[in-house]
């Protein structure tokens, strides 16, 4: 099988190296920048570069580009694309690049699922790609609800057999509403947090503690930003979420209430021992 790469930074490099470490199929890349493209042949991550023309050879085509540029460069190559092609985006919203792409690929002779690896790394760019960086991850797939079943069925197969732990099929407006909690407010309370006067301070009196709430704080602040505006509703209603929660232990700070700070402190922790039993 053939499959083309579009985009070679952490997340199509890593998919390209994951993809050779763990089948044998032929692995086409492409990124505009060719400092990227030289640093994947030369360690080998992929066999060829992926054009126009060689994309029609493709089975699978994976676009791992922000989404704007995933929906751009779909809609531009869509006449392209092979007969009987799987078409899968790896950006971290789905129901606008979904929304998007719904006309402009329907009755085609392709088929496109929007995806989202569930895995990534503070840093960007081709050098931080890793063979294993899928290996405890889900890849999430948000299929239309016509899609023919044998090809999602194909997707699963492929993204199981490229390296990821388990495949996980949902709605894009259910995906966007989980991620706007477990990966987008992540990076905005780490984003926040991290700018205390004292931050610059802090050698000597952190440990663990600073570290896992300060590492996401170093994000490529052009892609999370689209990301963010992409997703405002769900962000927006967490954001309103745990503002409230915090004016909680606020007022039981500022009121020197010991039992009630007990109380919403044993919450947390009994809702961290439930989430660690799952």
């Amino acid at each position: 099988m053939t499959v083309g790469i579009v985009g070679m930074g952490l997340i199509g490099g890593s998919m390209a190296k994951s993809i050779k470490l763990n089948t044998g199929h032929t692995v086409l890349g492409a990124d505009m920048k060719e400092t990227e493209m030289l640093k994947a042949e030369l360690v080998g991550a992929i066999d060829g570069r992926l054009d126009d023309k060689r994309l029609r050879e493709c089975d699978v085509v994976i676009v791992a580009l922000y989404p704007s540029d995933s929906v751009a460069y779909i809609t531009d190559h869509a006449a392209y694309f092979g007969q009987g092609a799987l078409v899968v985006d790896c950006g971290g919203v789905k129901r606008v690049v979904c929304e998007a792409l719904r006309e402009t690929t329907l009755g085609r002779q392709f088929t496109f699922i929007g995806g989202h690896p569930m895995a990534g790394r503070e840093y960007s760019g081709f050098q931080y790609a890793q063979d294993d960086l899928f290996e405890r991850a889900s890849m999430i797939l948000t299929p239309y609800p016509d899609a023919p079943i044998e090809l999602v069925a194909r997707a699963k197969a492929f993204f199981m057999s490229a390296g990821f732990l388990r495949v996980v099929f949902t709605t894009p407006e259910r995906h966007d509403e989980m991620i706007a909690y477990t990966s987008q407010m992540a990076h905005i309370i780490s984003s926040a947090y991290v700018k205390s006067e004292l931050a610059m301070k802090h050698k000597g009196f952190s440990a663990g503690s600073f570290q896992d709430m300060t590492r996401v704080a170093r994000l490529n602040e052009t892609m999370w930003a689209e990301l963010f505006l992409s997703n405002r509703e769900p962000l927006i209603h967490e954001l309103d979420g745990i503002i409230s929660r915090l004016h909680q232990y606020r007022r039981a700070l500022e009121q020197a209430n010991r039992a009630e700070l007990e109380g919403i402190l044993r919450e947390g922790r009994e809702v961290k021992e439930m989430l660690s039993e799952g």
